[in-house]
């Protein structure tokens, strides 16, 4: 071998390193592409896992959902009962009984509830006296049971616990639309009626009457009441009136 050949045996792999060169450039093109693959495959598992949990939180039983409607239900509250405002006369002779009128319009003279009471209207103002009535209309037959409340014809009356008598539901005679017409501008307020207007065949005695706004309450089909407003929301007057039918 010359010495040509053996200059060029080791000198050219040193000047010119192509195998080297080609090997290290294949070798960061099989790392890069590892990398890459490696990304792709762990992006892909994330993928796979967050549709998983996407699956898993729309695939909500019926079970479930029925259960999150029921717990829904179950934190309503309940029905209260209905309130309105009404207009109520309490009205009656001074020898003569009560009588309690109920009215949604005061220019109206067909009341939407006529009772007399078997109570005297001179007892009444005592029980008045005391500053606290308690008026409760009890009906327990049987029979009566399918009238619309207002519509029971007898009542029996109780007032501060103690029964007193009766209370019969009347219609509004031609005499007591006329003192109804004779009130209508009255709102509140409390008087006397000279004699010759009256709720009776006697038109010789003067009529005394106390009007005022009443909280209407319906409890249900078988209990009502009516509650005085004071006008001043002061505590004096407290007077309801209740009607309560037992089945």
């Amino acid at each position: 071998m010359t010495k040509i050949d053996v200059l060029r045996r080791f000198l050219l792999p040193c000047i010119f390193p192509s195998t080297v060169a080609t090997q290290t450039i294949t070798v960061k093109k099989r790392l890069s592409t590892s990398l890459r693959d490696d990304l792709d495959e762990t992006a892909a598992n994330d993928g796979q896992e967050t549709t998983s949990q996407d699956q898993e939180e729309d695939s909500v039983s019926p079970e479930d959902s029925n259960a999150a409607s029921f717990s829904m239900t179950t934190t309503l509250q309940q029905p209260r009962p209905s309130k309105s405002m009404v207009i109520g006369t309490i009205f009656g002779q001074r020898r003569g009984h009560v009588w309690f009128c109920v009215q949604h319009d005061r220019l109206s003279t067909r009341p939407i509830l006529l009772l007399e009471l078997s109570v005297p209207t001179n007892q009444l103002v005592k029980e008045m006296q005391s500053g606290l009535v308690r008026i409760a209309l009890e009906c327990a037959r049987p029979e009566l049971c399918s009238f619309p409340l207002h519509s029971v014809p007898v009542w029996v009356v109780f007032c501060n616990g103690r029964k007193i008598g009766f209370a019969i539901r009347r219609k509004a005679s031609c005499q007591n639309r006329l003192m109804l017409k004779t009130m209508q501008s009255m709102t509140v307020g409390a008087g006397v009626i000279p004699a010759g207007l009256g709720s009776s065949g006697s038109d010789t005695e003067e009529i005394m009457y106390m009007r005022a706004n009443y909280e209407h309450v319906v409890g249900s089909a078988d209990s009502e009441s009516f509650h005085l407003i004071n006008p001043d929301e002061s505590s004096g007057q407290e007077f309801s009136v209740f009607l309560l039918r037992s089945s």
